[in-house]
């Protein structure tokens, strides 16, 4: 009996912890949500709706381009402008605002499915490093959910694995103990792996460490400064990680391993 108490304060202890950093996400989403999730008049949306069912797809464009300014960050409106640049034939502009919607709603099918449509109309056809096949299937379960639903998630794995705990603990059946102590494993193991994504979502959100060229074609340099050896050319609509930032310029690093320094004005931070 002693032993068992015993062995419930600890899991209790471990559970209390991986519940605060639950709760820190929790609380960080639901403000950054607050700040971005702001109503926005039906009027101005019927304006763009109104534009782009005319084919003006450019003023519907700017239209949802003054919601972001005056509003916040939207998924649905970055998706929305995405699809007006796309249809005015600006690929860059389209693909950031659809990397942008990912951002907030990782999830969206329609968004990613635009998104590989927008980059099959890109010059560079850049093929990725190999990435160890576990971690691409991490990443992708993690792009599921976006962090407001991961932690969610993790709150009620974290609600069930009490409760499979009392179980384990309080109760004299036999069948109900060993269906407490394996459930609650389970459970246990969802809630942490669901605060991992969550983090990784958020990281994702606040980094910002990824680009579009927005430029129809630059060279990349090998050193900040217009003086540098070229290296190799990027066009419109290419996607690179920012490694680092000097002055004016950015080291970009491509999906292929390509490292170089990119003038700060020819790419725009997703």
């Amino acid at each position: 009996m002693k032993r068992s108490l015993l062995f419930c304060n600890v899991l209790f202890a471990i559970i209390a912890l991986s519940a605060q950093d639950s709760l820190k996400i929790a609380i960080d989403s639901a403000v950054e949500a607050n700040m971005r999730q702001q109503v926005v008049s039906d009027d101005i949306f019927m304006q763009a709706t109104e534009a782009y069912s005319k084919s003006d797809f450019l003023t519907s464009a700017t239209i949802y381009e003054q919601i972001l300014k005056e509003k916040g960050a939207s998924a649905t409106v970055y998706y929305n402008l995405g699809n007006s640049y796309y249809k005015a034939g600006k690929i860059a502009p389209s693909i950031l605002n659809y990397e942008r919607a990912l951002l907030l709603n990782p999830g969206d099918s329609d968004t990613r499915h635009n998104l590989e449509i927008a980059r099959l109309k890109t010059v560079d056809k850049i093929e990725p490093v190999g990435e160890f096949f576990i971690s691409s299937w991490l990443w992708a379960v993690r792009d599921i959910f976006s962090t407001d639903e991961w932690t969610v998630f993790a709150i009620v794995c974290f609600i069930l694995l009490v409760i499979c705990l009392f179980l384990f603990c309080f109760t004299r059946r036999i069948i109900l103990k060993k269906l407490g102590f394996y459930a609650g494993i389970g459970f246990f193991v969802l809630v942490i792996a669901a605060n991992f994504f969550a983090a990784g979502e958020k990281n994702q959100l606040t980094q910002r460490n990824t680009a579009i060229v927005v430029s129809q074609t630059v060279t990349i340099k090998s050193s900040p400064d217009t003086s540098g050896t070229d290296l190799f050319i990027l066009h419109e609509g290419t996607k690179v990680k920012i490694k680092n930032k000097l002055n004016d310029w950015n080291e970009i690093e491509t999906a292929d391993g390509n490292v170089g320094w990119i003038f700060s004005e020819e790419i725009e931070v997703i």
